[in-house]
């Protein structure tokens, strides 16, 4: 895989984090150098984590380049910093970008970030931008609740980290609040991946509505806030 970042605290965080993983991690700092090695190696990279604010060669159009060379075969991610605006989201959606990791996150975090498209087979991923957040969560499946840490949000949903993850499909009402909020959501949800190296994603089912709001509220406002300039 390759990590494109023009900033070398955030290149050699993601590549040392991958690379302790036992994942070969390539670092580039431009877009010319990481459309040099896709035109030479595109078969034998699996996965692009890249700054969409590269260089001489940013933006929506670095991605549409890139898609030249590969015909949408590897999964791209975009360093949520580095998008400006909701109109940007959509254009990357409809070249079919992944997903956006925070390039600022905790280290802890970046492995499980990037698990869903390290190991595409154990997921079913959502496609909204998520916003990676560890806050405390609960939730109940039959008769058993449990607690544990969010991964991250999003506006369908939210990952978990546990080492004991409930089985696919599996029905649960998840609780948990937002920061800043005195209010409590609750969801009914369905485990729509789950791994043991990770945790299980949440898939929300039936939201009160001024709760759905307040999560789409949420991720809009921190999704695009600090972004590069």
């Amino acid at each position: 895989m390759i990590v494109a970042d023009d900033t070398a605290f955030v290149r050699d965080r993601f590549s040392t984090a991958l690379a302790s993983a036992g994942h070969k991690a390539l670092a580039v700092k431009s877009a010319a150098e990481l459309l040099s090695m896709l035109r030479t190696d595109a078969d034998d990279i699996d996965l692009l984590v890249i700054d969409l604010r590269l260089p001489h060669a940013g933006g929506v159009e670095l991605v549409r380049t890139i898609r030249k060379i590969d015909a949408g075969r590897i999964p791209i991610l975009i360093f949520s910093g580095t998008i400006s605006s909701a109109d940007e989201v959509k254009h990357l959606a409809s070249l079919g970008v992944a997903g956006y990791v925070n390039e600022y996150s905790a280290v802890q975090n970046i492995l499980p970030s990037l698990a869903p498209h390290l190991f595409p087979d154990n997921f079913n991923r959502r496609s909204s931008p998520r916003v990676l957040l560890g806050i405390p969560v609960s939730y109940r499946f039959g008769n058993t609740i449990a607690a544990a840490l969010t991964l991250n949000v999003s506006k369908g949903g939210v990952a978990i980290r546990t080492m004991s993850p409930l089985p696919q499909e599996a029905k649960v009402r998840v609780r948990f609040r937002l920061p800043g909020s005195k209010h409590e959501i609750e969801a009914e949800s369905r485990v729509a991946w789950s791994d043991r190296r990770t945790g299980m994603g949440l898939q929300f089912e039936k939201v009160e509505s001024a709760d759905q709001q307040a999560i789409y509220h949420f991720v809009d406002q921190h999704f695009f806030s600090n972004r590069k300039a």
